[in-house]
């Protein structure tokens, strides 16, 4: 009879835990009090990404452009981005393509999903080593202002392989950019980045950014109502992924060839904005 009592324990406890593990992926999105669900990728299927709401970024491999990194971007390459179970995954390769040591993917939702204000949300587990610079970001569409940095960047995650334990969010515009070092930056200690899953974020309006990670806000930057210099965030922006290796950031302690291939896996990305904008 203990024997049956502590089978029936077991069991239970088996199915309890088997659905808070499934809890945890769905293939819907949960409502957001005050916001309304507008686009989303659950990454439920299996192959390359959706084409109706991915492209690729390619413009990274043009000698001179960027930060001088080490990867080559490739498009619709099983070797570099892939949706399995349950998950998109961007992978970095060390392989000469291209003139470069290594291989990765720069996935955009440009002219498939471009917003001005929202709750942005992407469910993430980061690459690890040195070298490695995963980025969750977004630009301009329609760059009205003009060119980078004026008509501004949301960098809602970056990690730099060198500084394993610490995610960073970032805000550019034309007075305040890396290059003059008057960035909005902070950095905040997320240790198991690159072994479990958390959730980054901004929620945008007409008055501020938040850049939030696993419901947390860490950083703010208000609308100072002077230029488009401090606040060109009143236009279009779309979302980037990607691994880039090396660079001006990422490689300044060097690429450690040891730890390839590396990939960041993406659980969800969700766009929600505020319901009383649709009515």
């Amino acid at each position: 009879m203990k024997c049956n009592k502590l089978t029936l324990f077991i069991t239970l406890l088996y199915l309890l835990s088997g659905g808070l593990i499934y809890a945890q992926k769905t293939d819907k999105a949960p409502l957001k009090k005050g916001y309304k669900l507008v686009w989303s990728d659950e990454f439920n299927y299996k192959g390359l990404p959706d084409a109706k709401k991915w492209g690729y970024d390619t413009l990274g491999n043009k000698s001179g452009w960027g930060n001088n990194e080490a990867q080559f971007y490739t498009v619709g390459r099983k070797k570099n981005v892939w949706v399995h179970d349950g998950v998109l995954s961007i992978i970095a390769q060390q392989e000469n393509m291209g003139g470069k040591g290594y291989t990765s993917t720069r996935l955009i939702t440009k002219g498939k999903g471009d917003w001005l204000y929202g709750r942005f949300e992407i469910r993430a587990k980061l690459p690890a080593g040195k070298g490695m610079w995963p980025a969750i970001w977004m630009l301009p569409t329609d760059w009205a202002y003009g060119q980078w940095p004026s008509s501004g960047e949301i960098d809602i995650m970056e990690n730099v392989g060198y500084k394993p334990d610490t995610i960073y969010g970032s805000l550019h515009t034309k007075s305040y950019y890396f290059r003059i070092n008057t960035q909005k930056t902070k950095g905040v200690a997320i240790p198991d980045n690159h072994t479990a899953f958390h959730v980054y974020a901004i929620e945008w309006d007409a008055e501020q950014i938040s850049l939030i990670v696993d419901d947390k806000k860490y950083l703010s930057f208000n609308n100072e109502h002077k230029t488009f210099k401090e606040w060109p965030f009143d236009k279009r922006f779309h979302i980037l992924l990607n691994i880039a290796v090396g660079g001006d950031w990422g490689g300044q302690k060097g690429i450690d060839d040891r730890i390839f291939p590396q990939r960041m896996d993406v659980d969800y990305v969700r766009v929600y904005q505020k319901i009383e904008a649709h009515q």
